[in-house]
């Protein structure tokens, strides 16, 4: 069998951060800019304010910038670039840039005509006339109001600024969509077989995502994942393709105008990259790279077997046996350290460009971080980030297993004020953009097999789309406690007054309650009582073995563990494997991460202590399994084999996808404390 190695950067904020290497970043870093400017008032004062501190910052004389706007409308036809070249900071990608200009130039115009209700034009390029100030003032004012309707086997709840009375409306049919989402004519083609091919909760999705709304996407499953990966690179090309079109198009007028004060178009922001994807592995980026190529069907494509090097499958493979959704995530390249920009031309894809220069940027959460702090943090550099317009958080619940708190930083660095100017031309950045309220009009797509606090927390904190963001939420039927015995499973609730606490009332009631109960456990002929305690985090792991290894109360339980810490081949994870199954260890600690990083049958158990329910329902049922097998190779009768879970009133959303949405109600409002399923 192929030796699986782990995914690196593992730790949930529970240890160091793995070593960052120092490597050539993206792009210069630049000094911090400090902005001590005060709160904008009330009146026209207001809203010049952002612009006019802008331009103190890059210290841009207005009537210099009016002179230059000018200069290049003139030049245009004896290359403004070249002229112009003196002033701006060195780009190694500047001759590139020239020829994307030159090959784009032979078709700067779109070659659709105006859509008369284009999503993207509303959105970005109107949204004032679409009640911008008013949504972004009753955002202000009173928060968020939703409206709750039902959505495949499930539900979602759409908010918009209170007092909007807006309603989320799902295009009927994929005749319809194709016609709302104004696709390119050179996307309709694939839009129309992909359209064609959803169920109405999938076409109801695709019409939030390509009506600009925020998703929060709770149901991805495996066999659903292609369909909506697919949806999310059509539209982010839909978005890319639309994005350059327009600015060609103005382009070619103000080359075109004989006057410099005939036209004046605000069609970008400050930097280029437009669209940002966020995924767990390497194999997961050439999936999405992949199916973007597929789309744009590009006749060059630049550092090709760079990219092929660098994302193919790397040496070993998933072993035998692993579940589905272990194959989609695992399979593969599985390194978690990664990032490259992809340029887009009319005839070209280029990967691996600069960061400047990049249409979309493909990261995982932690390369993205690497490339902010680029090994120092006294110097970043996150301009590349501040007129991001599109992020898609992919596979999410597999970010949760990686390091969350690097998923946060990045998106707190999004849509931040720039802290060079980087040669941007602002006399045709969007005014949004230079009112500071970018993050208000991004779109932001996060897909995940099911929802947690961590993830909500994103939806809270992080997405404030002011036309609207929708929350899917899967019903559950309780499937996952279906072992096919009838083995007794205990679910004891105990008392938690705040989230806060909740650790130390849990570890309480274990010491307290299930550690009496496992003491009174009869001990078997061959001296181990198997108990397999399953712990999810880290922290509470680390206090657990902290108590078996020095409590007198359990002195007489020998005990190993199993942790993501060490690879199914070392030493020490066979020993504690074996000692478990042959009784020399009465208990084993099995920590969620391991579960999760390599997908252990853990052979020996007769009783299984649940610390607290796993996020993912799959592994409440693949551990109960190690139970059952206890019962079918006879170690074990159905009636001495016990499940006993813990949980409070903060592990909703962890016990209703284990014992179903309906029961959950009762389970957490009902006076007692102890449920027995069988």
């Amino acid at each position: 069998m192929a030796q699986f190695r782990k995914s690196k950067g593992s730790g949930k904020g529970t240890r160091d951060f793995p070593k960052i290497i120092p490597q050539k970043v993206e792009q210069e870093v630049h000094d911090d800019v400090s902005n001590s400017g005060s709160d904008a008032s009330d009146g026209e004062d207001s809203k010049s304010r952002p612009y006019n501190t802008l331009l103190d910052i890059f210290k841009i004389n207005p009537e210099r910038e009016e002179h230059r706007r000018k200069r290049r409308k003139l030049d245009t036809s004896t290359n403004a670039l070249a002229n112009n070249a003196a002033s701006r900071h060195t780009d190694p990608d500047q001759p590139e840039i020239e020829e994307e200009e030159k090959e784009d130039g032979e078709s700067h115009a779109s070659e659709d005509e105006d859509v008369q209700s284009d999503p993207f034009d509303s959105h970005f390029d109107q949204p004032q006339s679409h009640g911008l100030e008013q949504r972004l003032a009753a955002l202000k004012e009173g928060g968020w109001s939703n409206s709750k309707q039902s959505f495949g086997e499930g539900h979602s709840n759409f908010y918009v600024p209170k007092g909007q009375d807006e309603h989320f409306e799902q295009s009927a049919n994929q005749k319809s969509l194709v016609a709302n989402a104004a696709i390119k004519k050179k996307l309709q083609s694939a839009a129309k077989s992909l359209f064609q091919s959803l169920d109405p909760s999938e076409l109801s999705l695709a019409s939030s995502i390509f009506r600009y709304s925020d998703v929060l996407f709770g149901g991805r499953t495996v066999d659903n994942a292609s369909t909506v990966r697919n949806m999310t690179c059509l539209h982010a090309m839909n978005h890319v393709f639309k994005t350059r079109d327009k600015v060609l198009k103005h382009n070619s007028k103000l080359s075109s105008s004989k006057d410099s004060s005939d036209a004046s178009f605000r069609d970008q922001g400050f930097t280029r990259p437009k669209v940002l994807f966020l995924v767990p592995t390497r194999n997961s980026c050439a999936r999405v790279v992949e199916n973007l190529i597929e789309l744009c069907q590009p006749e060059q494509q630049e550092n090709r077997k760079r990219f092929e090097q660098n994302f193919s499958s790397s040496e070993g493979g998933v072993p035998e046996g692993r579940p589905d959704d272990f194959k989609e995530l695992f399979a593969g390249n599985d390194d978690d350290m990664f990032r490259m920009g992809i340029k887009f031309t009319r005839k070209t894809v280029k990967f691996f460009s600069q960061f400047y220069n990049s249409d979309i940027i493909m990261a995982s959460p932690l390369g993205l971080r690497n490339a902010i702090d680029s090994g120092d943090g006294k110097k970043q550099d996150y301009d590349y980030l501040s007129s991001i317009e599109l992020v898609v958080i992919d596979q999410t619940d597999a970010l949760l297993m990686q390091n969350w708190e690097h998923v946060t930083y990045v998106m707190s660095h999004l849509n931040l004020s720039p802290r060079e100017s980087h040669d941007c031309d602002f006399s045709r950045v969007r005014m949004w953009s230079l009112d500071d309220q970018a993050k208000y009009l991004r779109q932001t797509i996060v897909l995940s097999a099911f929802i947690t606090p961590e993830i909500n927390s994103i939806f809270n904190s992080h997405m404030f789309n002011v036309f609207g963001k929708l929350k899917y939420q899967p019903t559950y039927n309780g499937s996952a406690l279906a072992t096919g015995l009838p083995l007794k499973q205990t679910f004891s609730r105990f008392q938690s007054p705040s989230i806060q606490s909740d650790p130390d009332a849990r570890f309480k009631f274990f010491t307290s309650t299930i550690i009496p109960w496992i003491l009174r456990l009869p001990r078997p002929p061959d001296g181990g009582v198997g108990v397999l305690i399953f712990i999810p985090s880290y922290f509470d792991f680390v206090r657990i073995n902290n108590y078996f290894d020095t409590s007198p109360t359990v002195s007489s339980l020998s005990f190993g563990t199993v942790t993501e810490n060490k690879s199914p081949a070392t030493p020490d994870t066979r020993r504690a494997r074996s000692y478990f199954l042959t009784g020399k260890n009465s208990v084993m600690l099995y920590t969620g991460r391991a579960h999760h990083f390599y997908r252990y049958a853990i052979k020996g158990v007769k009783s299984l202590v649940v610390y607290q329910l796993p996020d993912n329902p799959i592994f409440f049922k693949e551990i109960a399994a190690f139970l059952s097998a206890s019962v079918t190779t006879g170690r074990i009768s159905a009636e001495e084999g016990r499940i006993r879970a813990l949980f409070s009133k903060w592990d909703a959303l962890r016990l209703e996808r284990i014992v179903g949405t309906e029961r959950v109600r009762s389970m957490l409002g009902s006076s007692g404390d102890t449920y027995d399923f069988v």
